[in-house]
């Protein structure tokens, strides 16, 4: 019997469907929406049953559909427990959980099934390989009775990551009537050595992967992990350099990419981003006046922050680099007698015991000074009004008595001043760390500062926080959620040596924070290959391939170098221009590579039913176009006379250019659709079409001046 393809059901299969662990959720859930705006009812997310998560993420639902039901009744009967519900977020995609302990009774007999078919050991002590073996062998019991009792439509089950892979091995053997696809975000052994101090890189066809991954006491995992890759009808990865790593290590060559994507809002107005900024800019300060309490000898005014943020993999994220850079950025900073001061946080959590004193002192005192200064205004205001309003003062039209300052100020008021002014006096430097570690000797992060010599100092220009917790808006020092905090920042830094994707610049990029990335992230090489120059649309790219530690860390510090000498309005304007490539990274275009993957599955399982050869891979279709430079990167005409001294950098040309050029500003649409906007457009408007989308050019510019 044919198989209706036009109308087949999708199956995502990922242990985070509804259960946040990792980067996983947050791409199942970004994505949810315009999968569901395709599919319908045709789309379900399986997953395992947290139990915790899903009383607060699902909303549990009647099976209607009597094929699904005979299905789910078939396995309850024999034990199975599982909720089928809606996920409670955009787009509210249906949800088949399983819970993994009411099959545990399963698990000695399956895993003698696994080897037998596959050669894969499993030992007893791995937690996670167990749950993976019941997950993809209920996966691949409810994908084969439903295969059955449904043989109208075509099914696709597309799992994400080798926890949930287990399940492709064994469709492929048991000639399940469903095409698979396999999506690794980031290869294990990958992750692995990239922990360990290896030319990963520039080895990767070097590697004995059975005995690299047996040392780590992997193999195991290692070989669900390329099972899962071998048996998958389609394989993608997120990035092309972990294409490039699954190649060597997996030992097949991914037929696709499918990047990550961020659900984009798009402002009213091109200047409501930067009134964002200015505001959340505000609570940053807020937090500075109390973490330097006593010492606060910079301007704010004259101050950016620079932030990194992520999983604690000190080496793996770039903080190494980071920190490295840092003292030398200060020592330069210092040396050239900059006035400039830059404050750079690392948000990563770690082990810890309780917020310092020290912390907690410096918020509070702030605080007391600001309740204490505002009731004193309030006092004033009424003695002025008082004043002001009494006849004996304005005895006549010529004559007016104006008050001093002992008529509005009491000595009262002075005390009380005078015992918040003392409560502010400090003879220690400001904290580098906000919390007490569980092990703060051996924490590598607080060891290379203390290596650098970044204290803090009254001397230096780049101040340091580390603060090991995630950002949420009840933290009581400082109380911004993370978004809101990337808003405020002046630019996020990702040297990163292993990134599959790199969502941290992603989220900068759409929140128009510029950021610097790297040539082994995936986001990195994904701009580079969009943009001619992406460092004009503020992101900058270190070169961690071709180039030694040392030079590395020497480029990032000539890029923060260079953003700390941008004037106010440069900065505006690269802001600006980094904003507008938000639509590069927005689900309505990344979903298009995740529709190709779909297609390409079908055509291999069904390739009757496909009459169109023009390419057997979709994936192979592009064309590769990239985003020239932007008219305002040039420099400025008035600075010419004095190019050696001051050289140009991007922004340079104030708001007259920008405001007047209609080609700087690109929107991305899917094919057909037309923005709101633009039904006054005439037939002269140009459309360039990119990589399959609409590029429109619009009449907006850098015209905020808000900071």
């Amino acid at each position: 019997m044919t198989r209706d393809i036009k109308n087949h059901l999708l199956f995502e299969v990922a242990t985070e469907v509804a259960n946040r662990v990792g980067g996983i959720y947050s791409v199942l859930k970004s994505k949810a929406p315009i999968t569901v705006a395709e599919y319908k009812d045709r789309y379900t997310l399986i997953g395992p049953l947290s139990y915790d998560s899903a009383n607060v993420e699902v909303e549990e639902l009647a099976v209607h559909d009597p094929k699904l039901k005979l299905t789910l009744d078939s396995m309850g009967a024999r034990g199975i427990k599982y909720l089928y519900g809606r996920w409670l977020i955009d787009g509210a995609p249906r949800v088949l959980l399983f819970d993994l302990n009411s099959a545990l009774h399963h698990l000695n007999e399956w895993k003698a099934d696994l080897w037998n078919i596959s050669g894969i050991p499993t030992p007893d002590h791995d937690f996670e390989t167990n749950n993976a073996i019941i997950l993809g062998y209920l996966v691949a019991w409810f994908l084969g009775e439903l295969s059955y009792h449904d043989q109208e439509h075509a099914m696709i089950c597309h799992c994400h990551e080798w926890l949930a892979g287990v399940c492709l091995p064994l469709c492929r053997k048991r000639q399940i009537d469903v095409t698979t696809i396999f999506t690794t975000h980031a290869t294990l052994l990958g992750r692995y050595l990239c922990a360990g101090s290896v030319d990963f890189y520039n080895n990767l066809d070097k590697f004995d992967v059975d005995k690299e991954a047996g040392k780590r006491g992997i193999y195991h995992r290692y070989c669900i992990e390329r099972a899962a890759v071998h048996s998958a009808d389609v394989f993608t990865t997120v990035s092309h350099i972990t294409a490039y790593e699954s190649e060597h290590l997996l030992k097949r060559k991914p037929d696709g990419v499918l990047p990550n994507g961020l659900n984009v809002v798009k402002f009213q107005a091109v200047h409501e981003f930067q009134n964002l900024h200015a505001e959340k800019k505000e609570k940053i300060n807020e937090f500075i006046r109390g973490h330097f309490y006593g010492q606060l000898d910079f301007k704010l005014s004259n101050t950016l922050y620079f932030f990194i943020a992520g999983r604690y993999e000190y080496r793996n994220k770039g903080a190494d680099l980071f920190i490295e850079a840092l003292a030398r950025l200060n020592h330069r900073l210092k040396e050239s007698g900059s006035k400039m001061t830059v404050v750079a946080f690392i948000i990563m959590p770690a082990a810890t015991k309780s917020y310092t004193v020290e912390t907690l002192k410096g918020q509070a005192v702030i605080k007391q000074l600001e309740t204490t200064i505002k009731d004193v205004q309030s006092l004033m205001g009424k003695r002025l009004f008082e004043f002001c309003q009494n006849p004996i003062n304005c005895q006549s039209s010529q004559k007016v008595k104006l008050p001093e300052i002992d008529d509005l100020v009491k000595p009262s008021d002075r005390v009380i001043l005078k015992r918040r002014m003392f409560a502010l006096k400090r003879d220690t430097l400001p904290p580098i760390v906000t919390h007490n570690m569980v092990d703060d000797a051996n924490d590598p992060i607080l060891n290379q500062i203390r290596n650098v010599q970044l204290f803090n100092q009254k001397a230096d220009r780049v101040k340091i926080i580390f603060h090991p917790e995630f950002l949420n808006s009840n933290n009581p020092i400082l109380g911004l959620d993370y978004d809101e905090f990337v808003r405020g920042c002046h630019c996020g830094i990702f040297p990163s040596y292993y990134e599959p994707w790199g969502y941290t610049p992603a989220e900068c990029t759409v929140m128009g924070c510029p950021s610097v990335t790297t040539n082994l992230s995936g986001f990195g090489c994904y701009m580079e290959d969009l943009i001619e120059n992406p460092a004009d649309y503020g992101i900058y790219v270190v070169d961690r391939r071709m180039k030694s530690v040392d030079e590395s860390i020497e480029q990032l510090t000539n890029y923060m170098l260079e953003f700390t000498k941008k004037s106010r309005r440069q900065r505006i304007n690269q802001r600006n221009r980094v904003e507008r490539l938000s639509d590069l990274l927005d689900w309505k275009r990344m979903g298009l590579e995740y529709v190709k993957a779909r297609a390409l599955a079908l055509k291999r399982a069904y390739p009757d039913q496909f009459s169109n050869t023009k390419a057997d891979n979709p994936f192979e279709m592009d064309h590769n176009i990239k985003i020239s430079r932007p008219l305002s990167a040039p420099g400025s005409p008035r600075d010419r006379s004095n190019s050696l001294n001051n050289p140009m950098t991007p922004g340079d040309l104030g708001t007259l250019q920008e405001n007047n050029s209609t080609n700087d500003y690109f929107s991305w649409n899917l094919p057909g659709e037309r923005e709101n906007d633009d039904e006054d457009n005439t037939d002269e408007d140009r459309d360039v079409t990119l990589r399959g989308l609409s590029v429109t050019p619009s009449i907006h510019g850098d015209s905020s001046d808000e900071e």
